[in-house]
């Protein structure tokens, strides 16, 4: 099953509009039209709900009951300065906002704790292309970066952490950039993992380890900034105990 997350799940739907192909889920999104990809459409509506920063834009939008994030593609780091949202397609699939799609739409239907895949547009001119994603949008999420700040993190939600994180790396799932800011709690305390850009499913190894430090430096990048300690080493050890607790033992 890992080989086919890079192909559209059954039910996966490919339109074609223009330069322009858009993959989607009509079980999330019924009635997923072009227009659902420009903000301006949204403004008009009087649906626009909220907006977030990051790498892209992200705008949230209310329709036929339902709450929706979409965000605008972009690089990150120093490449960003030359090309900004510009892709190389050297085929729909392995375009990079196609291929995070694919990922999130294979992990979501694994069940992980991941933020529903809607939907992901292409627009491609030669062998640049520029993308799109919608998501549903988890209910009152804030990032740990956000309670890192907010200090009101408890021992529970640094297990919560490292729970989630062990069930991802059991299913061989790779994020190529977790930190504080892609790790999010729900209402209820629900710990999920987003922005799936470069990640890929392969056999453990030591990048499950290289995961954790990332994690770690950007936490206390964030924690450098506050004038009160918000992170010591048993919080630490509490995520790394609830790392191993759900991490299978070998056969």
């Amino acid at each position: 099953m890992r080989s086919d997350w890079r192909k559209p799940a059954p039910g996966v739907l490919r339109v074609e509009n223009g330069s322009a192909v858009m993959l989607y889920d009509p079980f999330l999104a019924g009635n997923l039209t072009p227009a659902w990809f420009e903000p301006r459409h949204w403004q008009k509506q009087g649906a626009v709900s909220g907006a977030a920063r990051g790498r892209g834009a992200t705008l949230f939008f209310r329709v036929d009951g339902g709450e929706y994030a979409l965000r605008h593609c972009r690089r990150g780091g120093l490449v960003a300065r030359l090309l900004g949202d510009r892709y190389l397609c050297l085929g729909e699939h392995a375009a990079r906002p196609v291929r995070e799609f694919l990922l999130t739409h294979f992990l979501w239907r694994l069940g992980l704790p991941v933020a529903p895949p809607v939907a992901v547009r292409l627009v491609r001119n030669g062998l640049i292309g520029r993308g799109d994603l919608v998501t549903r949008r988890i209910d009152s999420a804030r990032t740990l970066a956000m309670r890192l700040v907010a200090g009101d993190l408890e021992v529970r939600d640094w297990l919560a952490v490292g729970r989630t994180i062990a069930q991802f790396h059991a299913a061989g799932v790779r994020h190529a950039d977790l930190n504080a800011h892609n790790v999010l709690f729900d209402a209820e305390g629900t710990v999920y993992l987003i922005d799936f850009d470069r990640g890929a499913v392969q056999a453990r190894g030591l990048w499950c380890d290289a995961n954790l430090v990332r994690l770690r430096r950007s936490i206390l990048k964030i924690c450098d900034a506050l004038s009160t300690p918000r992170f010591n080493e048993t919080l630490w050890a509490a995520l790394l105990a609830g790392y191993r607790d759900a991490t299978p033992r070998p056969a």
